[in-house]
């Protein structure tokens, strides 16, 4: 196969490779922030610590955690064409992206605001902040950049996943390995199909270094502490004149 015929195959398909990781990120991030952050939540010694719901959800997340890729997209292929009505292609494939991406992210959130100064915690809840404004003033801007690897990481792991549902009907680069390069012996087309996905995969991480870099150069994690310690100054005294 020349490098012109090569051309559009690797066009079109390296599309459906960034279509399926970048909906099943979005879903992940979505879903997987919130997730985290009650698993977080309600850990021993936490806000809202409840050990029924911490656990039942922990053990939620290391079920779907547990699943190896291949066999969840088989067995989500009823529930795949109940959501988006096929359970072939890049659409069909963000489904099991998505579902395989949330738990692996929330636990990724999880850890980063396992890191927060409990320090920082404490001073907003003795200046009266409630747990929600803690959560949105202290505990997400804190973990910002610990949380934007997090996104790195997932991001490099469904590029990975993406090329196994390729393989199986998803599109995408690793259907155009397994089917011109391995089934059709292209060895040039799937040595560029590697080479590509290598490509991706750097790409992202320096992208992710280089924003987790710039907000902790930046000092994120102090001006939005500061700003969420000012910001419930002055909601205090507010506060306490409707009151009276």
């Amino acid at each position: 196969m020349s490098w012109n015929d090569m051309q559009p195959l690797l066009y079109d398909n390296t599309l459906d490779t960034l279509f399926m990781v970048w909906w099943s990120t979005f879903y992940a991030v979505l879903f997987g922030i919130p997730i985290g952050v009650v698993l977080h939540l309600t850990d021993r010694g936490a806000m809202l610590r409840n050990v029924v719901v911490n656990k039942v959800l922990g053990a939620i997340v290391n079920i779907g955690r547990s699943f190896p890729f291949l066999i969840l997209i088989v067995v989500l292929i009823p529930f795949t064409r109940l959501v988006v009505g096929v359970s072939i292609g890049p659409t069909g494939a963000v489904v099991p992206l998505a579902i395989a991406a949330i738990p692996f992210f929330a636990r990724l959130v999880e850890a980063a605001l396992r890191e927060v100064d409990k320090g920082l915690i404490e001073a907003a809840q003795a200046m009266g902040g409630g747990t929600w404004t803690i959560v949105f003033k202290v505990l997400l801007p804190q973990a910002l950049p610990a949380l934007v690897a997090a996104v790195t990481t997932t991001v490099i792991t469904l590029i990975g996943y993406s090329a196994i549902a390729g393989a199986v009907g998803g599109g995408g680069l690793g259907n155009l390995a397994y089917t011109y390069g391995y089934q059709q012996y292209e060895t040039a087309l799937m040595i560029t199909t590697v080479v590509e996905l290598i490509v991706l995969v750097t790409l992202v991480q320096l992208l992710g270094d280089f924003v987790v870099r710039r907000l902790a150069g930046r000092g994120t994690r102090t001006s939005s502490v500061r700003v969420g310690l000012r910001r419930a100054r002055a909601e205090e005294p507010a506060a306490v004149t409707e009151a009276a």
